[in-house]
């Protein structure tokens, strides 16, 4: 078992709180028009970067545990190692990996779902249809096809989800075409594969932290029971709907319904096995429970079939959600929260709903709920039910309230607090409603400058990934929005209002996320634990 006690760092203890700002999306971009961190009025973000313990951060790929560098980060994974201190690997690689050995094919789960098939039921894949790889990745997809074809599942359906988000805006027919073609040569010889539905990711089924249950009620509606506009095949949905809406968008396409003869051609029935085949858990989890629970409340599912349902992987470890999956999750121990709580340390962690369980389950290495409830405090603050260009300040005034108030407290010695802007609004594409994204976390930190001055206490700024520094790429003279993360480095900006210089950066080569572990304890008057990556400062 490991030895959770911190050893005290004498001399360099600080009299007020450690606050860790997030700034979700915020990187570091090429500084040109396309950047909207650049192009936006940041006054307060520009002089911290001229401060002398100021570093960058990889926040993509395998700094991170993604399989190559060509990944871009996501909030989760980036989280992940902020809280961790050190690297596992993620959704993604774990799922290649097992694919590659055969694993995933000789899990308990996996062996379910054949026998579903093998008893006449239909083999049904939900999940996202692209090859972003934050979510899932389409080769993924094509391996679970494959495996059944290979065992001679004589039925499978794809509930295909629209990205539009970690791709292009309007790709959807990239990925659409050569899975109905796919599914089309597997189809034969006794097999019938086909996609049954689908829908925008936004709108149809991919809901988190229960932000709009609506959205998975769309995706029942649309998957389990064939309720939506029909159409005779997914590339036709989704060229109708670019026809009907020049200005509609995947993300944000409504739900469809794949029908032959006026009828649904792939409803979810009894005796049925359903894979929801993201990798990622915050926006599998809502519809896992839809599946799982018999006494779920969120929505009337006016039937709910008797099916063998699992998911990619385990998308919460704590409340077992799902209770099946064909891959093990990373198993991220002795985390800094741990630690901390194991030394006594108060701390209280915000932000808004959109990004509440990244300061909490994903910081706490997908854990949920306190590690010690008499010294943690956690608060979640709605986020606003419409699309964030509309309103990109969001929530940041009353995050930024809330925590000028734990400051004064005097209670918390460190705070942690997510800033989503950037992401959230850099994920809208609309340049104008990135800016002022971007400038509204700017006059948050503004304002919490001279709280964390007075209290004595240290300001660390930083940000997850990449997305506001990129708003469109340009080919051919032709701009298209950038929805996307980035693979740009992020900031470390580490601002000390205790009254002594207590320390100065260290030579971290290639320094990433996970080095803001052990930072944060040197901060806070501890030796880092031996397991964690090296601190990017050092006593002085």
């Amino acid at each position: 078992m490991t030895d959770l006690r911190l050893k005290p760092l004498s001399g360099h203890t600080c009299p007020g709180p450690l606050v860790t700002v997030i700034m979700d999306g915020i990187g570091i971009g090429p500084q040109d028009e396309s950047d909207g961190v650049h192009m936006a009025h940041t006054p307060v973000l520009d002089a911290l970067l001229q401060e002398k313990l100021v570093s960058r951060l990889k926040a993509h790929g395998l700094a991170v545990g993604l399989p190559s560098d060509g990944d871009m980060g996501n909030s989760e994974v980036g989280h992940n190692a902020l809280g961790a201190g050190r690297v596992f690997s993620q959704g993604a690689r774990l799922v290649n990996e097992a694919i590659e050995s055969g694993m995933i094919f000789a899990s308990k789960a996996w062996g379910e779902v054949e026998k579903a098939a093998g008893a006449g039921g239909t083999v049904h894949f939900i999940g996202l249809v692209s090859d972003g790889n934050v979510h899932s990745h389409i080769r993924q997809l094509h391996a679970l096809l494959d495996c059944c074809a290979r065992k001679k599942v004589a039925r499978v359906r794809v509930h295909g989800l629209l990205d539009g988000r970690d791709v292009g805006q309007k790709s959807a027919l990239e990925y659409f075409e050569p899975l109905e073609e796919r599914l089309a040569a597997l189809s034969g010889d006794g097999r019938d594969y086909r996609i049954a539905s689908g829908g925008g990711r936004m709108v149809t089924t991919m809901d988190r932290y229960g932000a709009n249950w609506l959205v998975v009620e769309n995706g029942w509606k649309a998957h389990v029971l064939g309720e939506g506009r029909f159409f005779a095949s997914a590339c036709e949905a989704i060229r109708t709907c670019y026809q009907d809406d020049p200005e509609m968008t995947d993300q944000y396409m409504p739900s469809f319904v794949i029908a032959e003869g006026g009828r649904p051609v792939g409803t979810v029935e009894d005796g049925d096995a359903v894979v929801f085949f993201n990798f990622r858990g915050d926006r599998a989890i809502e519809m896992s429970r839809a599946f799982d629970e018999p006494d779920f409340a969120e929505f009337d599912r006016r039937r709910l079939p008797k099916v063998f349902y699992a998911g990619m992987m385990q998308y919460d470890g704590d409340a077992l959600i799902p209770k099946n999956y064909l891959v093990e999750p990373p198993a991220i121990d002795s985390t800094l929260g741990q630690f901390l709580c194991a030394a006594g340390v108060t701390s209280y962690a915000i932000s808004e709903t959109q990004k509440f369980g990244h300061v909490t389950y994903f910081w706490n290495g997908n854990r949920s709920g306190y590690i010690d409830e008499a010294l943690e405090k956690y608060v979640e603050i709605t986020s606003d039910k419409v699309t964030f260009d509309l309103r990109p300040w969001m929530q940041s005034a009353q995050i930024t309230d809330a925590v000028i108030e734990a400051i004064r407290s005097g209670r918390y010695r460190f705070i942690r607090l997510n800033y989503p802007n950037g992401d959230m609004v850099g994920h809208t594409g609309v340049p104008a409603s990135v800016r002022i994204a971007v400038e509204t976390v700017d006059l948050a930190l503004a304002r919490l400058l001279p709280v964390v001055a007075k209290a004595k206490g240290t300001l660390l700024v930083t940000a997850d990934h990449g997305n506001a520094d990129c708003m469109w790429t340009e080919k051919k003279g032709v701009r298209s929005p950038m929805v996307a993360h980035t693979k740009n480095p992020v900031p470390l900006i580490i601002k000390d209002f205790s009254g002594r210089d207590r320390f100065t950066l260290s030579d971290v080569k290639n320094p990433g996320l996970a080095n803001v572990a052990a930072t944060i304890c040197h901060l806070l008057g501890y030796e880092p634990p031996d397991m964690y990556q090296p601190s990017l400062i050092r006593p002085v």
